[in-house]
């Protein structure tokens, strides 16, 4: 098992007990994944495991070829057919699942779990820091083309981790935690409060 198939299961079993410790209340909550509550959003992480390749298919073609609608709209009727309980349990049964997202390998897969983990506990408030290691995995990953998916323009910043020997950028150093430069970097929107100043300018709300 390679390092990176270790930090997806190390990712994936530590979402399984965030999940677990939520209340009830809780599964209705917006996430940072915009028009998406909890709910919705574990549903998405599970897809993968509940899909085969030609439903896959099938689903994209009823969505005229775009994924984010067919996501979104599977996401909210997966979320409206299976409880909580159905979530977990079968991301629990899949901690070890080998899937990865089209076209790419498994760094792919451990930062859509990341990356979704987060946009959930920093949503809900819960004080959990992914470690550093798995952050570095993903960070590396990012490029141009990651930016450009996500809508995000860096120009003139260069951004600085200040817990991991990381840049991204060419320009005026900005300098946050890892944790929160994955935020931004894959298009997330967090309170201005809780971002240095020309980041706040930039990407918060």
């Amino acid at each position: 098992m390679t390092d990176v198939q270790k930090a997806i299961a190390a990712e994936r079993t530590d979402l399984v007990a965030v999940l677990r410790n939520l209340s009830a209340d809780d599964w209705d909550r917006q996430t940072l994944c915009e028009g998406w509550q909890v709910r919705e959003l574990v549903a998405h992480i599970v897809m993968p495991y509940l899909y085969s390749t030609p439903r896959v298919l099938k689903e994209m073609l009823k969505s005229r070829g775009n994924f984010h609608r067919m996501a979104d709209r599977r996401a909210r009727a997966d979320a409206a057919a299976l409880t909580p309980e159905d979530l977990v349990k079968t991301l629990e049964a899949n901690i070890h699942h080998p899937w990865t997202p089209p076209g790419s390998g498994p760094t792919a897969a451990l930062s859509h779990d990341v990356i979704h983990g987060l946009d959930l506990t920093v949503a809900l408030g819960i004080n959990r820091h992914v470690p550093l290691d798995r952050l570095q995995l993903v960070l590396e990953g990012a490029s141009p083309k990651h930016l450009k998916y996500f809508g995000v323009d860096l120009t003139g910043l260069q951004l600085r981790a200040t817990d991991l020997d990381w840049t991204l950028g060419t320009g005026t150093p900005v300098a946050a935690p890892a944790q929160t430069l994955l935020l931004l970097v894959s298009g997330r929107r967090l309170p201005a409060d809780q971002l240095p100043g020309q980041l706040a300018e930039r990407f918060g709300r």
